[in-house]
C-alpha cells in the first residue's frame, strides 16, 4: 500500500474520532480558558499530556493549587487503564523501532480501539498505526486550541462540559460492542468493574478493576482466540 493510500485509509478510519475529539477538545479548551489559562496552555497540555480525561481533571487540580504528589496519584488513578492497554499492544507494536516511542505516547482509548481491531499486513502496519495516532493527536490539539480561543471570545456557562468525556467512553464501548460478535471481554469488564465498585468504592475501584480484568482475560486468552478462529472459519 502506498503512503497516499495509507493516509487516505487512515483519514477515513479516524473520521468518527475526529468528530469526537474536535468537540471534546473544544470543551477542554473552553474550560481551560474560563479558568484563566489560554490557548498556549491548551496546545502544550494536549501535545505533551494528551489524555483527555486527565486534562479535564487537571483543571481543578491546577486552579486549586494541588500538590505535586496529589497530581501524581490522581494521574495514576485516572490513567491506570493505559498500563493495561500497553501490555495488550506488545505484539502489535513489536518491531516498530523508534516509532514505538510515539505510538506509546499516543495510545488513547480511541486510538487503541482502532489499532487493536486492525488486521493490517505485517510489513506496513506500524506506518499505518503511526498515521492513525498522529491524526487523532492533531484532532485533539486543534480542538483544544480552538476551544481556548472561542472561550476567550464568547462568555457562557461551562457547567456540564466535563461530562462529555463520559459520553465519549460510552460511545466507544457501544461501537466496540456492535462491531464484534465476541462480547465476553466486554461482559467481563463490566462485571469486574461493578464488583470492584461495590467492594472498594467509587474513588478506589479503578486499579483493582483493571487488575482483575487483565488477570481474567489473560487466563481465558486461548479460549477467546479459539472462538475468534472458529468465527473466522
Amino acid at each position: 500500500m502506498s503512503r497516499a493510500n495509507m493516509l487516505k485509509k487512515a483519514v477515513i478510519k479516524t473520521l468518527p474520532v475526529m468528530a469526537g475529539y474536535m468537540v471534546l477538545g473544544m470543551g477542554f479548551g473552553i474550560l481551560l480558558k474560563v479558568n484563566g489559562y489560554g490557548a498556549w496552555w491548551a496546545f502544550l497540555m494536549s501535545l505533551f499530556i494528551y489524555a483527555g480525561s486527565m486534562q479535564y481533571v487537571s483543571i481543578p487540580l491546577i486552579t486549586g493549587g494541588a500538590s505535586f504528589i496529589s497530581i501524581a496519584i490522581t494521574t495514576l488513578m485516572v490513567n491506570a487503564r493505559h498500563l493495561f492497554y500497553g501490555i495488550s499492544m506488545i505484539h502489535k507494536y513489536k518491531g516498530a523501532g523508534i516509532k514505538k516511542l510515539y505510538l506509546m505516547h499516543a495510545l488513547t482509548d480511541e486510538t487503541y480501539s482502532l489499532v487493536c481491531t486492525d488486521n493490517n499486513a505485517e510489513a506496513e502496519r506500524h506506518g499505518y498505526y503511526l498515521i492513525i495516532s498522529l491524526l487523532n493527536h492533531c484532532y485533539w490539539m486543534i480542538g483544544s486550541v480552538l476551544g481556548a480561543l472561542i472561550g476567550g471570545l464568547i462568555k457562557f456557562d461551562a457547567k456540564g462540559i466535563d461530562f462529555s468525556m463520559t459520553a465519549l467512553f460510552v460511545t466507544v464501548f457501544v461501537e466496540q460492542w456492535m462491531s464484534t460478535k465476541e462480547h465476553r471481554p466486554a461482559l467481563i469488564g463490566i462485571g469486574a468493574s461493578v464488583i470492584c465498585l461495590l467492594l472498594f468504592g467509587s474513588e478506589h475501584f479503578l486499579i483493582p478493576a483493571m487488575i482483575a480484568i487483565t488477570m481474567i482475560l489473560t487466563a481465558i486468552r486461548r479460549l477467546l482466540e479459539k472462538g475468534e478462529n472458529l468465527d473466522g472459519q
